[in-house]
């Protein structure tokens, strides 16, 4: 009796794709509105995760607003709508989520309750974003180096 080897292809072809593909749908058309928002909610929050623990250096940039975006849309509002209910003007939550002014704990903290994601996370967004744009100029790195403790001490 030959044994014969079972091919890739054999178990993941079109065919198979386009069968899992119709149960997702089907399946997720059986799912209520709140299901669903619950869904698209949570995959923003895995992909604000992501981006924070993601080293990648090809990677793109993703600013806060960026994240903020994602969940208005998700939740039908406008960023105007928001700015009332986080009780400030529109301009000023703008310069927050677009990184001209850095984010403060009131903010950090209306965004985390809002959002439904720890509030480090909306820190570590703006943190890592700072040390790209601090990477992509090599030569202010290069200035820094000065403060290396080998400078200070004698070893």
């Amino acid at each position: 009796m030959k044994n014969k080897e079972i091919q890739f292809e054999e178990i993941w072809n079109d065919k198979k794709k386009e069968g899992v593909k119709e149960f997702i749908s089907s399946h997720s058309a059986k799912q209520s509105k709140e299901r669903l928002l619950t869904n698209k909610l949570l995959s923003i929050q895995y992909k604000l995760e992501d981006y924070i623990q993601n080293d990648s250096d090809d990677e793109e940039v993703l600013k806060i607003l960026d994240f903020v975006k994602m969940y208005l849309k998700a939740l039908n509002l406008t960023k105007k709508k928001l700015a009332t209910y986080f009780e400030m003007r529109d301009s000023n939550l703008q310069k927050y989520l677009s990184g001209e002014r850095k984010l403060n704990a009131e903010v950090v903290l209306k965004l985390s309750a809002f959002s439904h994601t720890k509030p480090e996370h909306w820190y570590r967004v703006q943190i890592k974003n700072e040390l790209i744009e601090l990477n992509k100029e090599k030569q202010k790195t290069a200035n820094y180096q000065k403060y290396d403790y080998r400078n200070l001490v004698e070893i």
